[in-house]
């Protein structure tokens, strides 16, 4: 297990992090829906992630997280990708995996008010960040879809 951030030779510290890309069968029609989270506090759309604890195993975390931010417990699948980029002008790194949610049911939060679930192509165009759209190309990849 690693620290929640780590320190690099230049003494710059990296903020580690892990989410998911939470899927599920629509109720509907059986057709793979993707979850995003919006953050009132960014105003952005995402995948649920978030920092680790000191000691966290990051799947732990990254679960931890999106059971945090959706209400939805969920099975993990895949790893995913791993994104790296600054925020707040530190290095941040976040590790990602395929989960599919199991049970559970929102609830707005401060963190988080409002959740989608969207289809592939919804989703990738609704993801505030560029750098969250490849996650969707590894989730379906993952999923034998892509």
């Amino acid at each position: 297990m690693s620290s929640p951030d780590t320190t690099d030779p230049t003494g710059t510290t990296t903020v580690h992090a892990a989410g998911c890309v939470l899927w599920r069968r629509s109720p509907i029609d059986g057709e793979l829906e993707i979850c995003l989270v919006h953050r009132p506090k960014y105003d952005d759309w995402s995948h649920p992630k978030g920092k680790l604890k000191r000691g966290e195993d990051a799947l732990a975390g990254a679960l931890r997280e999106v059971e945090e931010e959706t209400g939805y417990e969920a099975t993990p699948g895949a790893r995913l990708s791993t994104v790296r980029y600054l925020a707040n002008a530190r290095p941040k790194q976040v590790r990602y995996w395929a989960a599919e949610a199991t049970a559970g049911a929102f609830t707005p939060n401060t963190e988080v008010d409002r959740i989608l679930w969207l289809s592939p192509t919804a989703a990738r165009n609704r993801l505030t960040q560029p750098r969250d759209r490849s996650l969707i190309d590894d989730l379906l990849a993952a999923l034998h879809l892509a």
